[in-house]
């Protein structure tokens, strides 16, 4: 059996390039290419681990979320991934970004594969603080007992009528809708409900993200660790410049204070619609795979790009995207996003849901 692990989006970020993380085009090697259109980006900051998954380079791989980096990918890439509840897989040995968002997951063919794979990584780790004290259970045993009696899936309205650019493409929100269908014919009820807006959410998570990058990057000194910050590329210099201005005296409560109260009120937010519904569905990227250097103007590029995962992220919430149709011969995913600890429900429903179509058996020709 052979697999990747791909680390989280500070070890791509130290090129000397002006690249965004979201896209890939920043590894420290050369530029990742999609498997379905080698002129366009996988996706990122695991956009290797998408890539070879769907390339067939690998069984399965290894990515880590810190807002989109795990199902951003598997959807631009036609792949499976998952993105557990924070603290449901142990941070140890990852290079820390943000902290309080970092969450290590799968990335696969299969929601099968991500049950089987989630059963070996998940679990308590006495040498991570953040790791749950709680049992982990056997996810491929779960996915057998799964039913879709008296199951309640929402959909955002907020989550389909985004106007933030680029917006949702019209041929994904399509594909999106027709997948909601299956689900309903298969037994599930959909429940139309709203969300605060994930527009939001961006500079909630921007504000966050960039505090912690500065704390967690300032262990690099040259004496202590790896090499000075001035080998950092320009990205993560942003990041931690960004980040150090947040936090600094005079600026703290209007930004990261502020950002943190936010966090709240998203957090409550999503409490409340799991009181109506077991899960949520939409779209996991706003649109398919861009084209390489499509970006590279575009200093908020991830951020908008991750729009509808970043708030399932700050709230630490699991979820897991899987292939749904294609839109101009390109994959598109839609994502599951469950309550705390709700593993078990989110690979259920998505596993039935490929146990249904054949997205996630299609290949791309290389």
């Amino acid at each position: 059996m052979f697999f990747l692990y791909s680390s989280t989006a500070v070890s791509s970020s130290t090129k000397n390039g002006r690249g965004p993380l979201a896209s890939t085009e920043t590894s420290d090697f050369f530029t990742t290419r999609n498997p379905w259109d080698l002129t366009r980006v996988p996706g990122g900051s695991s956009g290797g681990s998408a890539a070879a998954v769907s390339a067939s380079m690998c069984i399965f791989a290894i990515g880590s979320e810190t807002a989109g980096s795990i199902r951003g990918p598997a959807s631009w890439c036609g792949v499976t991934g998952l993105k557990p509840t924070y603290g449901r897989v142990s941070r140890y040995g990852l290079i820390a970004m943000a902290s309080s968002t970092d969450s290590p997951g799968t990335l696969t063919k299969t929601v099968d594969d991500s049950a089987l794979i989630l059963n070996i990584i998940s679990g308590n780790d006495p040498l991570d603080a953040t790791s749950s004290p709680k049992p982990a259970l056997n996810y491929e045993r779960e996915l057998k007992s799964f039913s879709f009696k008296g199951l309640k899936i929402g959909r955002p309205k907020s989550y389909f009528e985004i106007d933030t650019k680029p917006g949702l493409q019209s041929g994904v929100k399509i594909q999106v809708n027709k997948a909601i269908r299956t689900l309903e014919q298969l037994g599930a009820e959909i429940v139309e409900m709203d969300l605060i807006s994930p527009k939001y959410s961006i500079a909630v998570y921007t504000i966050l993200q960039r505090s912690e990058v500065s704390s967690n990057l300032a262990r690099f000194d040259g004496i202590r660790y790896g090499y000075p910050r001035s080998s950092f590329g320009f990205e993560a210099k942003k990041r931690m410049m960004l980040g150090a201005y947040a936090l600094s005296s005079g600026y703290y409560d209007e930004y990261y204070a502020k950002a943190q109260k936010t966090r709240t009120l998203v957090i409550e937010d999503f409490n409340k619609a799991f009181e109506k519904v077991d899960l949520i569905a939409g779209p996991t990227y706003p649109c398919v795979a861009t084209k390489v250097g499509e970006s590279d103007d575009s200093a908020m590029f991830g951020e908008l790009m991750d729009v509808f995962q970043e708030p399932s992220s700050i709230a630490g919430l699991p979820g897991i995207s899987v292939p749904c149709g294609f839109y101009n011969k390109m994959p598109v995913g839609i994502q599951f996003i469950g309550p705390h600890m709700s593993e078990s429900k989110i690979i259920g429903v998505a596993n039935a849901y490929q146990q249904s179509t054949n997205f996630h058996l299609r290949s791309p020709k290389i």
